[in-house]
């Protein structure tokens, strides 16, 4: 495109306009129609290149369209914007965005997938800690595709969780929206250890054996059908550490791990063999032998070779029975200072957590 230069026309000097001079006598420029329709066609060719339909009472749609461009030139647009309450976002408002929960839920509802939006990325990210639920919702039948392996079309939402948790996603102009990258990507439903009684934000919950409704946790639901470790809600006594199917149609219980000692699952070796993955297993002793010591009869207080007292019963064996004041004897009692209703290992408590979206 260029001036006219070769359009030969009252007022153009070498094809460009001038004004009118009264006092010399000069007209101005009267714009050739070929020109002028050149100019309407290049600005209408970017403006359909995009996608957007010609509108003459619409002044804006050639920045649009530039916008457009940029956008599927670079996905991500130099964009901020903090949000508070629930918002049906548009094009306009994709970039990175901020977003601090309330008392309420607050949805963040994206927009449509499709040509018009093109490929467009946005990173949300949550300022809070206050607990509400916080859902990043698609429009109509659009998905967002993580945890595919459980569900291949996707989901319609996810939940951010905790201060400073964030999803970077990109739509793909045909009806889906794909995590380029987030905050924490640790396995589903993975249980682990924390140093901290506070929960973590990436999508950790407590590892409490908590009911949950299967509509609010769809991708957990799929994946504890999935798991091999699932039991109905009965059946759940003597392997807590599985799901169960809760109350049959709308919710799930997720694993309890509360107090409990965590073992690999024998899968066949047969060190513990027998073992169904989730069981419950009680305490036991292994089996070992009683020493006999020569003490006298009666009850007293017998040192250990650790240095334990042992508050003994002494119970006199063998034959004449009496006829000396020192025999081997049984000694039968508990150490004391370090009894318990169970058997266990030196040990640290550590808050336990399960992975949930």
């Amino acid at each position: 495109m260029d001036y006219p230069k070769s359009v030969p026309n009252i007022g153009l000097v070498n094809g460009m306009f001038v004004d009118e001079d009264p006092i010399a006598g000069t007209p101005g420029s009267l714009v050739p129609s070929v020109w002028g329709n050149g100019v309407t066609q290049e600005i209408l060719s970017v403006i359909s290149s995009v996608g957007l339909t010609p509108a003459e009472a619409d002044n804006n749609q050639l920045l649009k369209a530039i916008k457009l461009m940029m956008t599927k030139a670079s996905p991500m647009l130099s964009l901020v914007k903090n949000f508070t309450a629930s918002k049906v976002l548009t094009s306009e408002d994709l970039g990175l965005i901020l977003v601090s929960g309330a008392s309420e839920t607050i949805t963040l509802t994206l927009p449509a997938v499709d040509a018009t939006l093109g490929i467009r990325d946005v990173i949300i990210r949550r300022l809070d800690n206050s607990g509400s639920r916080l859902l990043v919702q698609c429009s109509g039948t659009d998905t967002i595709k993580f945890h595919t392996h459980l569900r291949a079309t996707g989901y319609p939402f996810l939940v951010l969780m905790g201060a400073g948790d964030w999803w970077h996603l990109r739509s793909d102009a045909s009806g889906s929206w794909w995590p380029v990258g987030r905050f924490d990507n640790t396995a589903l439903g993975r249980p682990v250890f924390e140093t901290t009684t506070l929960f973590s934000p990436g999508g950790y919950g407590a590892l409490n054996g908590t009911v949950l409704y299967r509509n609010e946790w769809p991708w957990l639901w799929d994946h504890a059908q999935q798991s091999g470790m699932l039991r109905t809600e009965s059946a759940r006594v003597g392997y807590e550490g599985g799901w169960t199917s809760g109350d049959g149609v709308s919710t799930f219980r997720g694993p309890e791990g509360r107090g409990e000692f965590l073992r690999v699952l024998d899968e066949s070796r047969g060190v513990n063999p027998g073992r169904v993955a989730g069981s419950r297993e009680t305490d036991t002793l292994q089996e070992h032998g009683h020493a006999l010591l020569n003490q006298s009869k009666g009850t007293t207080s017998t040192t250990l070779n650790s240095g334990n007292q042992m508050n003994a019963n002494i119970a006199e064996i063998g034959v004449n029975a009496g006829a000396s004041t020192n025999r081997w004897v049984v000694v039968e009692g508990m150490i004391g200072g370090r009894s318990s209703n169970e058997t266990r290992p030196l040990n640290i408590a550590y808050p336990g957590r399960i992975k949930v979206i």
